[in-house]
């Protein structure tokens, strides 16, 4: 006889867990009580938003589920920012919830929700568990369910009176991964069109890659002499100096980079749904029917020719594919070998970040400086801003497992995904870039990483608006500013009161050194950036955005 809390314990050690992200409540105590005999590292957070995106960074990076377990009522809600961002990014996460107990159910209990209606339209899976003895069923089939096909959020419902019933129950064992490959019939025709193509291009993107799966994709672009994109988001699929890459398929896409992609005649998408950003706005690719010819490979099928229809269809993961697509080769030596070196040509000069600009700090000195300093297996964070613009846009990923960023542009999301992957990679350079409006939506998770003494590095890009929103009022509401103006903290003051290192730049010569100094005080840290607010992007001035308006 064993305890539901006990029984949760058991189903994820069974599955290979290592630690978990928590904020706790006593809606589930007997699963804190249950983790404190087991081996599974618990890392309690500040909020939970920040354990999900913790959770969430952690299945990003590894490809197998983050956990995390917050409590019912406020809690729950909380959570659902970061398994909005597992959903709309195909990131494998399970999140527990405490609920309240049978007995109170329907009757608007203290901090009740019906969380699946709450969750129905933004997890994969949403499950509340009635029968203690069917936990090991439903845990397992949770990590099958967050794997499978599209990878995504599964949320479970842990009622308090299923966990401290002792039941009978069948011991845990580990989901079964299913994978799905391609077939040789599908492969011929890809080798076909591919061989009577003039202007092919490739688009990776999604999840369910690793390492070995990018090492043979660039096996493929060679041997093809294949131009390759990297959807918005997911640069690190495909290593940025080498010959074959033409650059990021997203938002602010390189006019020449567009072009191309308009021209191709095949464009080969392997592993992403060419959503609204990467699609700028289903122009790349007409929706429903692309000018060009379409190979579209995903995992699961019910993606394939839910927006465009396909030439072809290839149901099988990305690393499946390639795997299997590698052993192929042209019969001739594709004429388009040129093509692919004018567009990573294009993409060198596109990438190489401006000297000057508006006021005292320039971020493209400090992008080259980045580029040049930080280690080929440093992993790199962020949320959502025009901040953000300068690492996508400038900074050169080498390897795969050092990107995580979310692509459905949420804010707050960097300083916790920094925190997780230090956790995971502890001997890693670990860098979140965010915004003064993204870094203070969940900063308080820096104090995670000082409690777990782990040395992030958070760059704070201080403007002082909220500086997206700012460039569109001006252009769409010239001078009608509202809402947008930010008073902020001194956010390396803030660094110190937690405990951490703190440094302010404010010429572009005190950047280097202070970033030197806070990776070499072992401390998590804050560097605060202050940006005069007309940089807001690389190549225009607020100014200039309001006089064209």
């Amino acid at each position: 006889m064993k305890t539901g809390g006990q029984l949760i314990v058991e189903a994820l050690e069974a599955n290979g867990t290592d630690r978990i992200f928590c904020v706790p409540g006593e809606s589930y105590l007997a699963v804190l009580d249950a983790l404190h005999d087991s081996s599974i590292r618990t890392i309690v957070c500040r909020q939970e938003g920040g354990a999900a995106m913790m959770a969430d960074c952690q299945g990003r990076l590894t490809g197998k589920p983050g956990i995390c377990f917050v409590t019912r009522g406020p809690g729950a809600t909380n959570a659902s920012a970061g398994i909005h961002i597992a959903m709309q990014d195909s990131v494998p996460l399970i999140l527990f919830i405490g609920q309240v107990a049978s007995h109170a159910k329907e009757r608007e209990a203290f901090q009740e929700v019906d969380y699946k209606r709450f969750f129905g339209d933004i997890a994969k899976w949403v499950v509340e568990i009635d029968d203690a003895s069917r936990i090991p069923e439903f845990v397992t089939r949770a990590f099958a369910v967050a794997t499978s096909g599209r990878p995504g959020p599964v949320v479970i419902s842990l009622p308090e009176d299923m966990l401290t019933s002792e039941v009978e129950a069948p011991e845990a064992l580990p989901h079964t991964p299913v994978e799905t490959r391609p077939g040789e019939a599908e492969l011929d025709a890809l080798e076909m069109l591919l061989s009577n193509a003039n202007r092919p291009f490739v688009i990776l993107g999604g999840t369910r890659w690793d390492d070995q799966a990018v090492a043979q994709m660039r096996t493929i672009a060679e041997a093809w002499s294949l131009p390759v994109g990297c959807s918005f988001r997911r640069q690190m699929l495909f290593d940025h100096l080498h010959p074959n890459y033409a650059g990021d398929v997203g938002i602010g896409i390189n006019p020449k980079l567009a072009a191309q992609i308009k021209a191709a005649d095949v464009v080969l998408l392997i592993g992403g749904r060419m959503g609204e950003m990467p699609s700028s706005d289903y122009t790349l690719l007409k929706s429903p029917y692309p000018d060009q010819a379409l190979v579209h490979v995903h995992a699961d099928a019910g993606e394939l020719g839910r927006v465009y229809r396909p030439t072809l269809a290839i149901n099988a993961s990305p690393s499946a594919f390639v795997t299997a697509f590698a052993k192929r080769r042209p019969a001739a030596t594709p004429s388009w070998a040129e093509e692919t070196e004018k567009a990573h040509a294009a993409y060198l000069e596109w990438s190489t970040p401006p000297q000057t600009g508006p006021g005292a700090v320039q971020m493209g000195p400090i992008m080259e400086y980045l580029n040049k300093t930080l280690p080929e297996d440093a992993i790199l964070t962020n949320g959502a801003g025009n901040y953000a613009t300068w690492v996508h846009r400038f900074y050169r990923t080498r390897r795969f497992g050092t990107q995580a960023a979310p692509t459905s542009g949420s804010m707050g999301y960097g300083t916790p995904a920094a925190v997780a992957a230090k956790s995971l990679y502890p001997d890693r350079t670990v860098v979140a870039f965010a915004g003064d409006g993204c870094f203070l939506m969940n900063g308080q998770e820096f104090a995670t990483a000082v409690q777990y003494d782990l040395p992030i590095i958070v760059v704070v890009v201080n403007n002082g608006i909220y500086g997206t929103i700012r460039m569109h009022q001006e252009r769409e509401y010239p001078s009608r500013v509202v809402a947008t103006d930010l008073k902020n903290p001194d956010f390396a003051a803030l660094a110190r009161a937690y405990g951490g290192h703190g440094e302010t730049v404010e010429k572009t010569e005190d950047f280097a050194p202070a970033f030197e100094r806070a990776r070499a005080s072992g401390k998590p840290a804050i560097v605060e950036i202050r940006l005069d607010p007309e940089a807001i992007t690389p190549t225009r001035t607020l100014t200039q955005i309001r006089d064209k308006s």
